[in-house]
């Protein structure tokens, strides 16, 4: 799956979904994702395999489970498998649900 291929599957949940960051405030639930680093399997001399590590993020002013069901569900349906985890971003008052997932 290629990053652009990615974001049509992040759109489909209905949230507003950016590379990185918005320019401007937006209200949550929304979800940015970024390539965090790229893995890549190397032997030869030679890159065989480009992997990009992506964290999609699922910003909320609450615990939505509905929300991370979603995205979780649009996730499993597609075969890709994450490795979720969760903080509280105080000075900002949101829940970030962060889903490292990898791209082959």
């Amino acid at each position: 799956m290629t990053l652009i291929e990615l974001k049509r599957l992040l759109d489909a949940t209905g949230f507003p979904v950016a590379y990185s960051h918005f320019n401007k405030a937006v209200e949550t639930p929304f979800i940015t994702y970024l390539v965090a680093y790229s893995p890549h399997f190397h032997a030869d001399n030679k890159t065989y395999h480009k992997v990009d590590s992506v964290d999609i993020e699922l910003y909320t002013d609450k615990k939505d489970l509905q929300a991370e069901q979603a995205l979780e569900d649009l996730l499993d349906e597609n075969e890709l498998p994450y490795d979720p985890y969760e903080e509280f971003i105080e000075s900002e008052e949101v829940f970030k649900k962060t889903y490292e997932v990898r791209l082959y």
